[in-house]
């Protein structure tokens, strides 16, 4: 008999980049935190998970492929109408424009400093009709990734995206693409263009950015000459 070794697994699978333990969600302010006190806001620039329940760089490539969406949680910001629309329109008018977010793909380019380079974006989308909601946007233009690639969430504008005070903090955390000043907030920080730059030197424990991007993986062809071969000898 002639026994034949059964083709390694090559086809295209989905991976969802940033999924983890914790369900994505949209952001609320924690028990006890006052409203003028509630950091969900993200603002003009690059953000990029490094630890979401314990995993390190969550949104890092293994597999070459596409990204052919991201999910974005965005918060309600209140609970009531007419304070959401007074907030809206302070945040339209300081952070130039509406609510938007778009997927940047980042390559390393000085690991030890933490600068990373842009090798591909998305175009931004409108989040403020989705106040409050889970959504994911579908990419017309599929991105192509690497392994060592990592997915980050660039602002332009502003974006309630933000889950903070989490616990333990150090299971929780993302960088900013900017290298100082790292307590006030940031203006013209955002990555916006394909070979760009920056130092992401600002680091914040305890907060979740909620965001994750889904890959289709790249199809393998058998390779004849490792091993998908017919194997044994005939017995008498």
């Amino acid at each position: 008999m002639l026994a034949v070794l059964a083709p390694a697994a090559a086809s295209a699978q989905t991976v969802e980049l940033g999924s983890t333990a914790s369900a994505l969600v949209a952001p609320a302010c924690p028990a006890g935190v006052l409203p003028q006190n509630c950091t969900i806001v993200l603002t003009q620039v690059t953000a990029v998970a490094t630890v979401r329940d314990g995993v390190a760089y969550p949104t890092t490539v293994t597999k070459a492929g596409v990204l052919v969406a991201f999910t974005v949680g965005v918060s309600a910001l209140s609970s009531n109408a007419a304070t959401v629309k007074t907030d809206v329109a302070n945040l339209d008018a300081h952070y130039g424009g509406s609510a938007q977010a778009q997927v940047t793909v980042l390559r390393s380019a000085n690991k030890r400093l933490k600068v990373w380079q842009v090798a591909a974006q998305s175009p931004a989308f409108d989040l403020e009709p989705y106040l409050g909601q889970v959504v994911q946007f579908p990419l017309s233009a599929p991105l192509p990734v690497v392994p060592g690639e990592a997915v980050a969430l660039t602002v332009p504008t502003w974006a309630p995206v933000l889950s903070f005070a989490l616990t333990p903090a150090s299971k929780f955390a993302y960088r900013q693409s900017r290298a100082a000043t790292c307590t006030t907030t940031p203006l013209g920080a955002a990555e916006l263009a394909i070979g760009s730059s920056s130092q992401y030197g600002c680091a914040y424990s305890g907060t979740r950015v909620e965001y994750s991007a889904t890959e289709i993986t790249s199809a393998v062809p058998n390779d004849q000459a490792s091993g998908q071969r017919r194997s044994g000898k005939p017995r008498s």
